[in-house]
């Protein structure tokens, strides 16, 4: 199959090498060409250009994009996808004064949706999780890392392992799965976490590792979570199994987890809303990512990634979702890519570098996804009618997405 995009107001994030990743001052640049095409085979970017040099290119499908922008997908590199039910009764707790940290202790949270997960089965789990994902997908995101951590035992995380693993094999999107059983601390294990330790990394992870159905390692490095000493008792089990870190870090408290990962080499160090100097030259010395997800912020009422503080110090960074049924309900990376610009102060450009490229990066898939080049994969989105990209990040409660491409696919 092959489809020609013509007469594209602009043409986002076109790069003639294959940039991986976007640091710093660089942020503020986005390639574009305006009144432009883009050519695709298969699942495949062919070509690329101006309108003025397009010449004679046969089609079998031809897309007429005027006044419209053209993108890479979004990059979603932090989700929790896959939950069973919802925890819409603690979201009126919290309108009622409750903390997320009350609520937790009086057994909701993660424990409740851990509760609620197990009890689900595989096949209504999948069914309820493919809707979600295929939300987000029409809604202009083409890859999506997907954790664990909703199941606190070893059945229950191996369930959702298997789940994620069908959604990689039936969904177009890119898919990539983090093993997070270390996401909260089971009622039963309360008094003896060393136990549940024990039980993550000699039952858990040689049977992760087994099937072949995780890619990273993910932990809850905070405060009546897990701490330093246990993340680094996981990262380095995990480190035999060849599963790279993206961890929870910074959340409500700097621990020292920023450090921990980059010692780890980790790929993402994800939430970061407190960050501090040490942090930032950690950072500075390392491959890892650093991730802001701006939706749980929201959600919640804390505080905002210090985006600013991040991005002035040369480093890159990546913005993701959060979307899981507790602290950031909703997939939506065009509501991510606007409160990257209104709450972290971002400029349209270092968002939409944080939401394609940089996301990708965090993913591990850089190389093949996040930017338009020749040779990476057809994940593209057709914005509606609109003089400028900023639009997108402004008119933060319309939805900005007009048709998308999926390995090439229209949809």
């Amino acid at each position: 199959m092959s489809i020609l995009i013509k007469n594209i107001n602009q043409l986002l994030q076109v790069h003639e090498d294959n940039v991986t990743i976007v640091k710093g001052a660089k942020m503020k640049t986005l390639p574009l060409i305006e009144n432009a095409y883009v050519y695709i085979v298969d699942d495949t970017i062919v070509e690329y250009g101006s309108m003025d040099n397009i010449g004679d290119i046969k089609a079998e499908e031809t897309i007429d994009a005027t006044g419209k922008i053209v993108l890479p997908s979004w990059c979603d590199s932090h989700t929790h996808i896959v939950y069973a039910g919802n925890r819409a009764s603690e979201f009126v707790d919290r309108i009622n004064g409750l903390s997320y940290a009350e609520i937790a202790n009086r057994g909701g949270g993660i424990l409740n949706s851990a509760k609620t997960l197990q009890n689900t089965s595989e096949d209504d789990l999948y069914k309820q999780s493919l809707k979600r994902l295929n939300e987000v997908i029409a809604m202009g995101t083409g890859a999506v890392e997907i954790k664990t951590g909703y199941g606190l035992t070893v059945e229950a995380e191996l369930k959702m392992l298997k789940v994620i693993k069908r959604l990689k094999q039936d969904s177009l999107a890119k898919v990539k799965p983090t093993l997070l059983a270390a996401h909260a601390i089971p009622e039963k294990y309360r008094s003896d976490k060393a136990s549940y330790l024990k039980i993550i990394i000699n039952e858990l992870l040689p049977k992760a590792s087994s099937l072949r159905i995780a890619e990273y390692i993910d932990v809850f490095c905070e405060e009546g979570y897990f701490s330093i000493e246990d993340t680094e008792a996981i990262l380095k089990a995990a480190k035999k199994y060849h599963l790279q870190p993206k961890i929870h870090v910074n959340q409500f408290n700097i621990l020292g987890g920023v450090a921990l990962g980059v010692k780890y080499n980790a790929l993402s160090v994800d939430h970061l809303e407190e960050l501090n100097d040490d942090d930032i030259k950690a950072l500075k010395e390392s491959i890892t990512m650093p991730v802001a997800l701006p939706g749980c912020s929201y959600f919640l009422g804390i505080p905002y990634t210090p985006a600013r503080k991040i991005i002035d110090a040369g480093l890159p960074l990546a913005i993701a979702t959060d979307f899981n049924p507790g602290s950031a309900p909703s997939g939506n990376m065009n509501f991510v890519v606007s409160s990257a610009c209104i709450k972290l102060k971002m400029t349209p450009e270092e968002a939409i570098n944080a939401a394609t490229i940089n996301g990708a990066y965090a993913m591990g898939i850089s190389n093949m996804y996040g930017s338009i080049t020749r040779g990476k994969k057809a994940n593209l989105i057709i914005t509606k009618p609109m003089d400028n990209y900023a639009s997108i990040a402004y008119e933060f409660g319309q939805d900005p997405i007009d048709r998308i491409i999926i390995n090439g696919i229209s949809l």
